[in-house]
């Protein structure tokens, strides 16, 4: 069975009290993984240490940072680098996301830059792609995430993509007072499956999970994960409250 995962997104939220507090009260939680079933955090900079420390001893459970530098090293003040991340532990890193790519200019040339050098540090890359709502208006969303997967991923070989995560992310549902359907998200899921496999194999493709962006919440979780291509979450306000991000890994297939 593919990877089911449960990521929790807390972008620029909590102060680093309340973030421990949150991570102890989940893992209080005592929620046992089977060997196929992720949970991550991705948290800011600062508290990456502690939640690596928190989790190091629970099954499955992993921090992630929510971004990385697409350059080595160097003159990039308030930067941090792939390389980084790896000296200090980390596993997982979030590339691409809609608001580093909207308010951050990143591009899928960057973002190509980016995985490649998560790869050369064994950070496996939470990769997002999704559409704008423009762009699902005038129904061309498929061969805009396609493009997406084929600039910025499909240069790597068929073991290395093998390894990755994606992330869909409806942009256009997001704090737009739109909702996405589980038919649409399945539909999506399938197609961006339907891509991979078509650049690789048949094979490939289902071994890579695929994970829903679009405000997933304790009450929705379990239809959405319920979808044959919906392998998970990537959990932005839901994440930030205890209750809400258990019921969510609870509900992984």
């Amino acid at each position: 069975m593919r990877k089911q995962i449960a990521a929790a997104n807390w972008k620029m939220n909590l102060t680093y009290q309340n973030g421990e507090k949150l991570l102890d009260d989940i893992l209080d939680a005592n929620i046992k993984l089977s060997s196929h079933q992720l949970a991550i955090f991705a948290v800011p900079y600062p508290y990456l240490i502690m939640t690596r420390s928190e989790v190091e001893d629970e099954k499955n459970y992993y921090a992630a940072a929510q971004n990385c530098h697409h350059k080595r090293s160097g003159a990039y003040t308030g930067e941090v680098s792939a390389d980084m991340l790896h000296s200090i532990g980390i596993n997982y890193c979030v590339v691409g996301h809609s608001e580093r790519r909207e308010y951050n200019g990143e591009t899928n040339a960057m973002l190509a830059d980016k995985v490649n050098l998560c790869y050369e540090n064994n950070i496996i890359p939470v990769f997002c792609c999704g559409e704008p709502l423009a762009i699902r208006e005038e129904g061309t969303q498929n061969s805009y995430v396609a493009a997406q997967l084929r600039e910025s991923l499909f240069h790597l070989p068929a073991e290395k993509i093998k390894e990755i995560i994606i992330a869909y992310e409806p942009i256009w549902a997001i704090g737009t007072g739109k909702t996405a359907t589980t038919e649409q998200a399945q539909e999506i899921h399938h197609f961006l499956r339907t891509v991979i496999a078509d650049q690789y194999s048949e094979s490939v493709a289902d071994d890579i999970p695929i994970l829903y962006g679009g405000s997933v919440k304790a009450n929705n979780a379990k239809e959405l994960f319920s979808c044959p291509d919906v392998d998970g979450g990537l959990v932005g306000g839901a994440s930030l409250v205890a209750e809400d991000f258990i019921e969510i890994i609870k509900a992984l297939k």
